[in-house]
């Protein structure tokens, strides 16, 4: 690991870390690849619609979310390779030094 893909994820972290954004994300990642209308997600989320284009903007910038003009309306998606590289990257070696897993969901447990 570079300090250069540590100030990625952290820049990635830091975006997530408001509450309004991480539920955005979870709305995103349940709706799927299709994602959802922008008006639908603020109304799912009880945001006003330019407090969440906010939002959405932070989200973008750092390649957590996308979006796609269809007619007047404007749809998300959460960009999924990026959350899984997201989650990789924290727990990725999760036990790898230790000789017992933290649990079934530990993913070197399998690689043992």
């Amino acid at each position: 690991m570079n300090q250069d893909s540590d100030d990625i994820v952290a820049s990635k972290l830091a975006a997530l870390a408001h509450p309004v954004r991480l539920a955005t994300i979870r709305q995103l990642a349940a709706a799927g690849p299709a994602g959802l209308a922008a008006g639908k997600l603020a109304e799912r989320l009880d945001v006003a619609p330019n407090a969440l284009t906010f939002h959405l903007q932070k989200l973008a910038a750092v390649g957590l979310v996308e979006s796609r003009r269809e007619g007047q309306f404007v749809y998300y998606r959460a960009v999924f390779d990026t959350l899984l590289a997201l989650t990789e990257h924290l727990v990725g070696a999760c036990c790898c030094e230790a000789e017992d897993s933290c649990g079934p969901s530990c993913p070197t447990s399998q690689r043992r």
